[in-house]
């Protein structure tokens, strides 16, 4: 089993920069890679970034160039720092961790982004 608990949510303004953080415990030993996906009311929840073990990223056109996803292996954290923000970015941010045969989530965190 892995836990992941997320925090740095927020109301900010546009143009502002958020981090959020999810700091893994358990078997994450197993982890293969780690993302970030948000929910926005009424929408699917969709990927917004994720990091694998040796370093590779990958990110939403939406969020590309503005998003920034990062590990501290020591302190068994992924952040994502949020630049730019927009109206658009709103949403309840969730932590994902997956390995080849199970998935695991966070609780969520809201980021509100004021126009």
């Amino acid at each position: 089993q892995v836990q992941l608990v997320e925090s740095g949510g927020g109301l900010v303004q546009t143009g502002g920069s958020l981090r959020l953080s999810c700091a893994a415990s358990g078997s994450i030993s197993s982890i293969n890679s780690m993302n970030w996906y948000r929910q926005a009311p009424g929408k699917q929840r969709e990927l917004v970034a994720g990091i694998t073990t040796v370093g590779t990223t990958n990110y939403a056109s939406s969020v590309k160039g503005r998003f920034t996803i990062s590990r501290d292996n020591a302190k068994n954290t992924v952040y994502l720092q949020m630049n730019s923000l927009k109206p658009e970015d709103t949403a309840v941010y969730y932590c994902n961790a997956k390995n080849f045969m199970a998935t695991w989530w966070g609780q969520g965190t809201q980021v509100t982004v004021s126009s």
